[in-house]
C-alpha cells in the first residue's frame, strides 16, 4: 500500500503568509477554491505556459504579454484550469493597472482562483518562502511516514498484540481510532477513554460518515489486499492538516494487514473484541453503564431487549458463534479461560429467553455430535435467569459462570437439564456463589484441620473422603474406586474420623464435613 501523500500548503495558506499580505492581495475569483493543495510556484509571462505544468502549480505573473489581447486573456486561464494549476497571481502595475475583467471572468467560470496583487511585489521572495516551506514540509512528512512505519513494523515484528499497535497510531494521531469490519462492527479502539466513549455513543452516525466521504477530520484507510477487502481504520475527529491524517490512516492500515497476514485473521479481532467486552463486563471493573456504548457499537442490540448470560465448558468460540449464526440468534461469544467460553445472548422482549437458551443449547450438542441432555460428554451449558436491564448483566455472567463450574465440579455421571441452571447445582452451586465469604472460608478450614495440616492429606486420606461423602458414603462402592480392599478402606475412614474427630456415621457431622469439602474444593478451583 502506498500512500497518496503531498506535502502541500493550500492557497488560502499561501495568502495568509506574511510576505505575500506585504503585497495586499486580493481574491477576484474562485474565492470558494482557496483549500486547493499548492504542490509548487512558477513564475511565467508566456501566453502558452500550460503546456510546461504538471498540475497543483501557483502561477505567478505579470500579464506583460497578454496586455490588449482579451482572447489570449481568457485562453492563458482556460490553459491554467486545464493543467490543473492551483491558482493565478497577477501583479497589477504597468500592463494590467487594475484587475482584467476578462480574465476574471474566465477564472470565475473555470473556478481557477485568481489573486491580484495591489502593491509591487518581488515574486522572487515569494517563490522563497513557499518553496522552502514546501520542502520543510516534505522532509517532515517523510520523517513522520518511516517514524510510524519503524515504529509499527517493530511491534509487528515482536508479536504485539493488535491493541498495542492500535495504540501507537493513537499516539501519532492524538484521536480515537477505531477498526471496524465491513459492517461497521467495531473490532477495536485506542485513545483516551473518554473521547473513545464518546465516538462509540454516536457510532451508528459516525460509521455512516466513514463508509462514505471523509470529511471535519475522519479520515479512513481501507484494511485488504489481493483483491479482498475485510475491513477499515478511521481515525475520528483528527485535528491536524489532512495529508498528515491520510499518512496515518494509510500507514496504520499498512501495518494491520501486515499483521493479519502474520498471524491474525478477522474473526480473531471480533473475538478479541467480544472477549474484552465480556471480561470487562464479568470482572465488574469498569461499570456497565460504561461499556454499553462498546457493546452497541460491537452490533449487539441492546435497547428494549432481554439478555440471556450463558456460561459453556466443553466446546469451541467458533463453534458457539456458528450455532449462533445458524439460528438467527445476536449476540456475543468470548472465551473467559481454557475451556470456559461466555454466550450473551440479545433477544426481543417478546421471545421466550428459556425456550430459546435451551434449543441454543440442544442445538450445540447436536452440532457438536453429542449425547443426550445427561451425557457427560456433551458439551456443559450454564445459565442465569434472563436479565432486562443492562446493569445486571454482569451478575447474570458470574451466576453463569459460578454454575457452569460447580457442574465441572460435580461427580460424574449426574442427570442434568440441557440448560443448567443454579437450581440444578443444589448445595454444590450454593457453596460456589459463598465461596469468597470470609466466614465460609474459616469454616472449611476449620472443619478439615486435621487432614489439610497432614502431609499424606492430598495424596491419601483427602481424596477417599471426597469419594466416600460424594457417594452418599457408600463403603462398596468408595472401595472399588479406589481399587482397596474394604478392611483398607475402613482403616483410611477410621483415621479420616480421628483427625476430624468426627463420626461420619452421624448424619449432621456428615454433613458439614462435606459441606466444608465443597467450600474448601471450590476455594482451590
Amino acid at each position: 500500500m502506498t500512500t497518496a501523500l503531498e506535502p502541500a500548503l493550500s492557497v488560502r495558506q499561501v495568502l495568509a503568509l506574511e510576505r505575500v499580505l506585504a503585497g495586499e492581495p486580493e481574491v477576484v475569483a474562485g474565492a470558494d477554491q482557496l483549500d486547493r493543495p499548492v504542490r509548487w510556484v512558477h513564475v511565467a509571462e508566456a501566453a502558452d505556459v500550460g503546456v510546461m505544468l504538471s498540475g497543483g502549480e501557483m502561477v505567478l505573473t505579470t500579464g506583460v504579454l497578454l496586455a490588449g489581447d482579451p482572447e489570449a486573456q481568457a485562453e492563458y486561464i482556460r490553459s491554467l484550469h486545464r493543467a490543473e494549476a492551483s491558482a493565478v497571481v497577477l501583479g497589477l502595475g504597468r500592463a494590467f493597472p487594475t484587475p482584467p475583467e476578462v480574465m476574471r471572468r474566465a477564472a470565475e467560470r473555470c473556478g481557477l482562483p485568481m489573486i491580484v496583487l495591489h502593491r509591487p511585489f518581488p515574486f522572487a521572495e515569494l517563490t522563497e518562502e513557499v518553496q522552502s516551506r514546501l520542502v520543510r514540509r516534505k522532509f517532515a512528512a517523510v520523517s513522520l511516514s518511516e517514524s510510524v512505519r519503524t515504529a509499527l513494523t517493530g511491534l509487528i515484528t515482536a508479536g504485539a498484540p493488535l491493541q498495542r499497535m492500535l495504540d501507537e497510531i493513537a499516539s501519532h494521531s492524538a484521536c480515537p481510532v477505531v477498526v471496524t469490519n465491513l459492517a461497521h462492527r467495531v473490532l477495536a479502539t485506542a485513545g483516551e477513554r473518554s473521547a473513545v466513549d464518546d465516538v462509540l455513543r454516536d457510532w451508528e452516525r459516525i460509521a455512516r460518515q466513514a463508509g462514505g466521504s471523509e470529511g471535519d477530520g475522519w479520515v479512513r484507510a481501507e484494511l485488504g489486499g489481493r483483491g479482498e477487502r475485510w475491513g477499515r481504520i478511521v481515525l475520528c475527529g483528527y485535528r491536524g492538516d489532512a495529508a498528515t491524517g491520510r499518512l496515518l490512516a494509510d500507514r496504520g492500515a499498512e501495518a494491520l494487514v501486515l499483521h493479519r497476514m502474520l498471524g491474525g485473521t478477522v474473526h480473531s479481532w471480533e473475538e478479541q473484541s467480544a472477549e474484552s467486552l465480556l471480561t470487562d463486563l464479568v470482572s465488574g471493573v469498569v461499570p456497565a453503564r460504561q461499556l454499553l456504548p462498546r457493546a452497541r457499537a460491537a452490533g449487539l442490540p441492546v435497547n428494549r431487549r432481554t439478555f440471556v448470560p450463558l456460561v459453556v465448558r466443553d466446546t469451541e468460540a467458533a463453534q458457539l458463534d456458528r450455532v449462533l449464526r445458524l439460528l438467527g440468534l445476536p449476540g456475543l461469544v468470548a472465551e473467559l479461560a481454557d475451556g470456559v467460553i461466555a454466550v450473551l445472548l440479545s433477544l426481543a422482549r417478546d421471545q421466550d429467553a428459556e425456550a430459546l437458551a435451551a434449543h441454543f443449547a440442544t442445538r450445540l450438542r447436536t452440532e457438536a455430535g453429542g449425547g443426550a441432555a445427561g451425557d457427560c460428554k456433551a458439551a456443559v451449558v450454564a445459565a442465569a435467569d434472563a436479565r432486562t436491564g443492562w446493569d445486571d448483566v454482569p451478575a447474570g455472567l458470574r451466576e453463569a459462570r459460578h454454575v457452569a463450574d460447580a457442574v465441572a465440579e460435580s461427580p460424574a455421571g449426574l442427570d442434568l437439564p440441557v440448560v443448567v441452571r443454579l437450581r440444578d447445582v443444589h448445595l454444590r452451586g450454593l457453596v460456589r456463589l459463598l465461596r469468597d465469604d470470609p466466614h465460609v472460608q474459616s469454616f472449611a478450614e476449620r472443619e478439615l484441620d486435621g487432614l489439610l495440616c497432614g502431609a499424606d492429606a492430598e495424596s491419601e486420606l483427602l481424596p477417599v473422603l471426597r469419594t466416600y461423602l460424594a457417594t452418599g458414603r457408600n463403603k462398596s462402592r468408595t472401595a472399588q474406586l479406589h481399587h482397596v480392599s474394604r478392611p483398607a478402606l475402613y482403616r483410611r475412614l477410621e483415621a479420616i474420623e480421628a483427625r476430624l474427630r468426627v463420626d461420619l456415621d452421624d448424619f449432621e457431622q456428615a454433613a458439614s464435613v462435606h459441606i466444608a469439602l465443597l467450600a474448601h474444593d471450590a476455594q482451590q478451583g
